[in-house]
């Protein structure tokens, strides 16, 4: 449905490392590096999810109610994946855990990168 995701940072390099770490917990690699921008996806496929300096110059913020989920194949890659994140800088919204009031076998996390952007991580499969 989604042709891809863009998150703002203001710091392009601090956003790398949470991003690097993160997707590397969910089989996700840096298909684009530019100076004021990164793009991770599946390798061999195309990158839809970049991170990048706003091009208006202007300072990136976070969106009130906005997330970006990233699924996850199993729920030890959702521990890792919310381990590298805090490890990189980011912040804890909400530890790995099941979350049966969304559905019973949903079992996510929630942080937030160093910019603020709200990230969850979710495997929807059983244990």
């Amino acid at each position: 449905m989604f042709s891809h995701v863009t998150v703002g940072t203001n710091d392009v390099a601090k956003a790398k490392a949470f991003y690097d770490g993160v997707g590397k917990a969910l089989g996700l690699t840096r298909l684009a590096d530019y100076p004021d921008a990164a793009g991770y996806g599946r390798a061999g496929g195309r990158p839809q999810l970049w991170i990048v300096s706003p091009l208006d110059k202007k300072a990136a913020t976070a969106g009130n109610g906005v997330t970006v989920g990233l699924d996850a194949a199993d729920r030890p890659s959702v521990d890792a994946a919310h381990k590298a994140g805090m490890s990189a800088g980011g912040k804890d919204e909400g530890a790995p855990g099941l979350r049966t009031h969304y559905h019973p076998n949903y079992y996510g996390a929630y942080l937030r990168d160093p910019d603020g952007n709200k990230v969850c991580v979710v495997c929807h499969k059983p244990a």
